[in-house]
């Protein structure tokens, strides 16, 4: 090891609140509060892995605050008096935090009287006289004063901001403030800081603070040109608040002459013993991180990783209790092994032995995220760890005369890539491979087989949280909470806002690595996620629903569906008219013009000047006037929050969809391309973007205004198939009601039988309180929530739960019981196996548990529904083929219904083949007790089709 020593002090205080606000609340086996400690736990061992390099330290300790009180009180009574009390479940956790730390049996620092800032400063002082360098892990602003402190002859100060994974050293400090590091100081005594009550001079914020000290070069020079500056409010405020300045340079200024608690030769970093970290975890039932200890995975020998980490074999911040396969040993990802493919000799080496690998992971890189519209810039492969490289096939700068570096032609390089991107003999991997499939279609290329690591981590940890990093499925994240790779971000490469460039225009020493790794990491993660499926009864839902869909739906997007402009632009003036006749009578009965879209105005008119009662202020000292309250002042009989529910509604009609849709035409298709997402949703059901076609008022006659602009070709007709309460069958089938069970067998109106059953008679007022019932309580709403719907007390809404349950027993049963079975397993399941899971369902957050708690009772019905619908769309194109109509285009899928582009003449032969199909999606895998009835229609228009 070189000699050259190197401390690295890490500012806990802030850590603590990190971990707190990160993690949702659990308890240890005692019924102690652990969720921040929990968080905070998992952070200092993610910090000993990242900190896996031949320059990490040698030296290590945790600085904390020993108590709200220090001297800087002494001086300003006003110090830190606005910072609320520590929540109340994070008190107990504070000790065992410190607990925590010594368990790693790393130095826990705290002094009465003094901040961890002024500990972390005083021992970063000390450290660099001894010549040895100081790292402080933190993003503290008020560190940053320490940045680029060099002692004459020794070490040097700069700092880490994990959560960034950025090092900050002077460039970035000036970035930041304008001003070196030994400014700072001055800068923060100018602007003051509200969340530690230091006044600094009023109206002065961080852009006039830093162009003082720009002007002048310190606070003191600041104040003393004030009197010969021109005449405004801020030479009377330098002035007048002179001292006020002062003191707040005393407050910010961090003390670097403490006492210090304990020699910095105690900080070297020693072997971990693995007894006390692992009687810490046992005690607290951190079951996951114990594992990791006797399992030696990640287990640190010692707390930085100094010597060389043991490669990855499994995926970290995997499920507890989950079996697992061997996985293969990997290197870390080295980008210099990465090769940049500019030959066509090069080409043809990596196409050959692709296709003798058999699994190939790629990645496309382009000009834009819309799949319809990006140019192609590159491709990348990966056949291994390490193993991969990147295509440039479209770079260069945009002008004309910019010089292009040497790449394989366009046509060239896809003609030579056609045999390995179609063999059935290779499995193509990707992340969101549905994209890199129409990329690449638009270029006459069929991408199959294909697998997806993003919906391989779907199927497996849809709604979960895995310790305490999250549980979405993009990229970045998997590569974190699998490898524990930090992958290269795009900005990074590309840069933002106005400095941003395309990717085709980055240079190809820095487009290589960003565009390997992609799928290098698709190659690692889908080694580490594909043998989960067998091994947590993942596969039946992948492999039967999920993945055969993927290019189904790329097909659907790549068809897109034709709107007409002209009526779209009408309907856009109709409701601009609208609006602004709304507009004028909210003004007339207010008695004044203001902005109907500012929450703040709109509810200091509702519960001040027009005096309605129920107004509540949220944290920002603002009336909420959320659709909720407005729903409330409307049932009390305000009509002007009858009217500005429907200003929003036409508002956000108006901008979402008729302005936004005509944008949203393609120029070369003349239609409109949605984008479908696999993963958008917990429950499986397919979410679209760009436009989003799925919130379109289904029974208004607004939305039937704007289904109207969706139209056929010339000589088509749209053609529309729902499954009719596809949901309600569901239940009866899945709790086992009879009554309803038999009635959906005999063709009943089941609102109607409800009604029946609820009220002993049927009538129009019962049949609409039977319909809000019984899609009310699938969604396991409370009495007060089904009293809002129905307008009636919650004692009564209460009685007709309670008269629901037993008229239909069934149906509290199944309640009861998915409850029992999500609170023990942690997730709910449909009748395919799609899990879903709900981490927060004991929360002591009764918000957060009830929310959950919802959510767990709709989602195996729900999840059901969505399962049969994409098991009717991978069969639909086949069918049509074999019926004779394979031009028959599938366009879009909206919840339970299916859009078809066809010819007239079609309409029959298709209904027939789309309904037979619809209505056996379930079998054979599953038999249902009900029917699967399917609601068919055509028509010019998809208003027309309903």
């Amino acid at each position: 090891m070189d000699s050259k020593q190197h401390l690295y002090l890490v500012d806990g205080s802030a850590y603590i609140f990190r971990a707190y606000h990160r993690l949702p609340p659990l308890t240890n086996p005692e019924g102690t509060p652990v969720g921040a400690v929990y968080g905070y736990t998992t952070m200092l061992w993610k910090l000993a892995d990242d900190l896996n390099k031949a320059d990490g330290p040698t030296h290590l300790a945790v600085i904390l605050d020993a108590g709200s009180h220090s001297f800087r009180n002494d001086i300003y009574d006003d110090y830190k008096a606005n910072r609320p009390p520590p929540p109340e479940d994070l008190v107990p956790q504070f000790p065992l935090i410190r607990d925590a730390t010594r368990a790693f049996s790393l130095p826990c620092i705290e002094e009465v009287g003094f901040e961890a800032d002024d500990l972390i400063a005083s021992y970063a002082r000390e450290a660099t006289r001894r010549g040895w360098d100081v790292t402080i892990v933190s993003s503290d602003k008020d560190l940053m004063q320490l940045v680029g402190k060099c002692a004459v002859g020794g070490g040097c100060i700069d700092m880490l901001d994990t959560m960034k994974n950025q090092r900050i050293d002077i460039p970035e400090v000036i970035e930041k403030f304008g001003v070196p590091p030994e400014k700072v100081g001055d800068v923060l005594a100018l602007m003051g800081d509200s969340v530690d009550n230091v006044p600094g001079v009023f109206g002065v914020g961080p852009k006039t603070a830093t162009k003082l000290i720009q002007d002048y070069g310190d606070l003191e020079a600041a104040l003393a040109a004030a009197p010969s500056m021109k005449k405004s409010k801020l030479q009377e405020r330098l002035i007048e608040q002179a001292e006020q300045a002062r003191l707040s340079k005393v407050l910010v200024t961090l003390k670097e002459d403490c006492t210090l608690p304990m020699a910095l030769d105690d900080f070297k970093l020693d072997a971990i013993p693995p007894a006390p970290l692992a009687d810490f975890l046992g005690r607290h039932g951190f079951t996951s991180l114990l594992k990791r200890l006797d399992g030696g995975r990640g287990s640190p020998d010692r707390p930085t990783q100094l010597n060389p980490a043991k490669p990855v074999t499994a995926a970290s911040g995997a499920s507890e209790g989950a079996a697992r396969q061997p996985l293969p040993e990997w290197p870390a990802v080295d980008y210099a092994a990465y090769e940049c493919v500019q030959t066509v000799e090069a080409l043809e080496r990596w196409v050959s032995r692709g296709l003798a690998a058999h699994v190939v992971a790629i990645d496309t890189e382009t000009s834009a995220l819309d799949s319809m519209k990006a140019d192609l810039a590159g491709i990348s492969l990966a056949l291994g760890a390490n193993d991969a490289c990147y295509i440039p096939l479209g770079h260069g700068g945009s002008d004309m005369f910019a010089e292009k570096p040497q790449q394989v032609p366009l046509e060239t390089a896809l003609a030579l890539l056609r045999p390995l991107l179609e063999s059935d003999a290779v499995l193509k991997v990707g992340q969101n491979i549905k994209y890199d499939l129409n990329v690449l279609a638009r270029h006459g290329i069929a991408v199959a087989p294909v697998d997806d690591t993003m919906i391989v981590s779907f199927c497996l940890d849809a709604g979960r949280q895995i310790e305490g990093i999250g549980g979405g499925h993009g990229m970045d994240e998997l590569s974190e909470r699998h490898l524990s790779h930090k992958t290269m971000s795009f900005k990074d490469v590309c840069g933002t806002g106005k400095k941003a460039i395309p990717f085709g225009e980055v240079p190809l020493d820095r487009a290589t690595p960003y565009a390997a790794e992609d799928a290098d990491v698709t190659w690692r993660l889908h080694g580490v996620l594909k043998p989960r499926l067998s091994d947590e009864g993942g596969t039946r839902i992948y492999e039967r629903v999920d993945r055969p869909l993927i290019p189904v739906v790329a097909q659907m997007e790549r068809h897109g569906i034709k709107v007409d402009r002209e009526k779209l632009a009408g309907l856009s003036s109709q409701f601009a008219e609208a609006i602004g006749t709304l507009e004028g009578e909210i003004y007339g009965k207010v008695g004044q013009e203001f902005t109907i879209g500012s929450p703040k105005q709109l509810g200091d008119i509702l519960f001040e000047k027009l005096g309605y009662k129920g107004g509540k202020k949220g944290k920002s000292g603002q009336y909420s006037t959320d659709q909720s309250v407005l729903e409330g002042l409307a049932s009390q009989g305000a009509e002007v929050a009858t009217q500005v529910l429907e200003w929003r509604q036409l508002s956000k009609l108006r901008s979402t969809y008729t302005e936004a849709l005509q944008a949203a035409i393609n120029p070369q298709t003349g239609r409109v391309h949605t984008s479908y997402s696999l993963v958008g949703a917990q429950t499986g059901r397919l979410s679209s973007t760009d436009p989003n076609l799925q919130n379109i008022p289904i029974r208004t006659e607004i939305g039937r205004q704007i289904r109207d602009c969706f139209v056929a070709e010339p000589g088509n007709v749209l053609l529309a198939a729902d499954y009719s309460q596809i949901e309600l069958r569901l239940a009866a089938h899945m709790a086992d009601v009879p009554s309803l069970k038999e009635a959906f067998e005999q063709g009943e109106d089941i609102h109607s039988r409800t009604a029946m059953e609820m009220f002993g008679t049927v009538d129009r007022d019962t049949r609409g309180r039977a319909k809000t019932i019984n899609f009310a309580i699938l969604y396991g709403i409370s009495r007060w929530g089904l009293a809002g719907r129905l307008g009636t007390e919650a004692e009564e809404a209460q009685a007709m739960i309670d008269r629901y349950f037993e008229r239909f027993p069934g149906i509290q049963r199944y309640i009861v019981h998915t409850l029992e079975q999500v609170r023990e397993r942690g997730y709910s399941e449909t009748l395919f196996g799609r899990k879903t899971w709900f981490p927060r369902i004991a929360s002591k957050n009764g918000a957060e548990r009830q929310g959950s708690e919802r959510a767990a009772i709709n989602a195996p019905i729900q999840g059901t529904s969505a399962d049969i619908i994409k098991r009717a769309m991978v069969r639909m194109n086949p069918a049509l083929a074999a019926a004779g109509l394979g031009h028959v285009r599938m366009l879009l899928q909206v919840h339970d219904e299916l859009v078809f582009e066809l010819p007239e003449a079609d309409v029959a032969a298709a209904s027939e083949v789309i309904r037979s199909v619809m209505a056996g999606a379930a079998e054979p895998s599953v038999k249902l007790d009900v029917p699967l009835g399917v609601e068919i229609g055509s028509g010019l228009s998809w208003g027309a089709a309903h």
